[in-house]
């Protein structure tokens, strides 16, 4: 009899502990940001739908994720290779993105560009990487409907 007060004792505090598991990451619904105990850092204010490594930079407007693809930056559009500005706009997106996790929050009108490209907006460090590369001058306005986001506001 003992032992299956001891079993059943057991089991309780299995259960009781499993409903904690995945804690540390505790969402605060009232300002939508998301804070990592384990390393105290904050993740993006927006909402987002996707996440991964970016091992790789296209361009200014382009990046890839692993487990997500080829992400085209929405609503903003840098230099192409050759015109003026393209290094700098690529110089920034890789100091910002390459080697990091990035946060995306993929357009719901408009998933995909005609290339088959993700269109999203890009955080990095609680960072609208979209609006950051207009604001420093890097990119332009882009707005091709339809979309869920306006980048006029982000200027």
């Amino acid at each position: 009899m003992k032992f299956k007060i001891f079993i059943i004792g057991i089991i309780l505090i299995i259960t009781a502990s499993s409903c904690c598991i995945g804690t540390n990451n505790l969402k605060n619904n009232q300002s939508n940001t998301t804070i990592n105990e384990s390393t105290n850092q904050s993740l993006p204010t927006a909402k987002y739908e996707a996440s991964g490594y970016c091992p790789y930079v296209v361009d200014g407007d382009t990046i890839d994720v692993n487990g997500v693809g080829r992400i085209r930056f929405v609503g903003v559009n840098t230099p192409e290779r050759g015109q003026p500005g393209y290094q700098e706009a690529k110089d920034f997106v890789k100091s910002m993105c390459l080697g990091k996790t990035v946060y995306l929050d993929i357009d719901d009108a408009k998933h995909y560009d005609k290339y088959g490209r993700v269109l999203a907006v890009v955080y990095v460090d609680n960072i609208n990487l979209n609006a950051e590369l207009l604001k420093r001058g890097y990119a332009e306005v882009m707005y091709i409907p339809p979309s869920e986001f306006n980048p006029y506001s982000w200027t």
